[in-house]
């Protein structure tokens, strides 16, 4: 049932991506359009639109309520991918199985992209109908905290190439590059609810925590263990560039022991709800088992 209700919503989210992004005229050579275009349609996992959907169910929220929140945070996701893969950045050719943004179009193109898409996620959720200000405001404080964040994460990744931070910093460090947007698609859901109870909020705060960092620690361990064929991007780039991931900090082993830890801290956090939240457990197991 949770696995037909999750292809559901990814199937809802995908045709509403097609529609929002800028459509390109017959011989018309607008690259923007077309890179941006490329970079959202490409494939990807959409877990963070699909923890919209999931955490709206949890709370009793209607699908139509979400929709444009949970455009908004594959677009945010989408723009960082662009940067992330850019020449300043990792370098990386491969994303999703095909050349990134900067390869297939150019590095300016790439910038612009990003930037455009940034800007179309916070204005899906201003110009949301039918929904009140106040929810407007909340769900767009709850997804601009997390944009900078994000950016926050990546500039300590950087800053922390070549060396060996603690755990603690480690952790710190992954949660804002990852768990940040993480948290935020789990969240988001929230600023649409009616009422809400503060145990019920803290629960999927919690949640989201636990599965942001070992979504992360488990895609570090996939840089080094995975193959590049099936999971769509460079295998062992992390290394290349000498990254402050879990398993070079740690070992390969204390990562798998660290994600079960927090595999078994989300779970117990969604205690807090009933099967309502069967999908929210599902997409656990899926971001924590995974090959790609």
């Amino acid at each position: 049932m949770t696995e037909t209700s999750l292809n559901r919503f990814r199937q809802r989210h995908a045709e509403y991506l097609e529609q929002v992004l800028p459509a390109i005229p017959e011989g018309s050579n607008d690259s923007l359009s077309a890179a941006m275009r490329y970079a959202v349609l490409s494939g990807g996992k959409r877990l963070r639109p699909l923890l919209v959907y999931a955490s709206g169910h949890a709370l009793g929220i209607q699908a139509e309520q979400l929709d444009r929140a949970a455009l908004a945070v594959e677009l945010i996701h989408c723009y960082s991918l662009i940067h992330d893969d850019l020449p300043a950045m990792d370098d990386d050719d491969l994303r999703r199985g095909q050349a990134t943004v900067h390869k297939a179009f150019n590095e300016a193109t790439a910038v612009l992209a990003g930037d455009a898409l940034q800007t179309m996620a916070f204005d899906l959720l201003i110009q949301q109908t039918a929904v009140s200000d106040t929810n407007k405001i909340k769900a767009l404080q709850i997804l601009t905290k997390a944009a900078l964040d994000m950016v926050k994460g990546q500039a300590l990744d950087i800053a922390y190439e070549g060396l060996q931070p603690e755990q603690e910093q480690l952790e710190d460090m992954l949660q804002l590059k990852t768990g940040a947007l993480i948290s935020a698609s789990t969240l988001i859901a929230t600023a649409y609810a009616e009422s809400l109870t503060e145990s019920k909020c803290l629960a999927l705060a919690d949640y989201a925590e636990a599965i942001g960092l070992a979504f992360q620690i488990r895609d570090d361990v996939l840089d080094v263990t995975g193959d590049s064929e099936v999971m769509g991007k460079p295998q062992g780039s992390d290394a290349e560039l000498n990254k402050a991931t879990w398993p070079a900090r740690f070992g390969i082993e204390q990562a798998h022991v660290r994600t079960a830890q927090l595999y078994e801290r989300a779970i117990i956090a969604l205690e807090h709800f009933d099967e309502s939240a069967d999908l929210l457990r599902q997409l656990a197991e899926l971001m924590v088992v995974r090959d790609l």
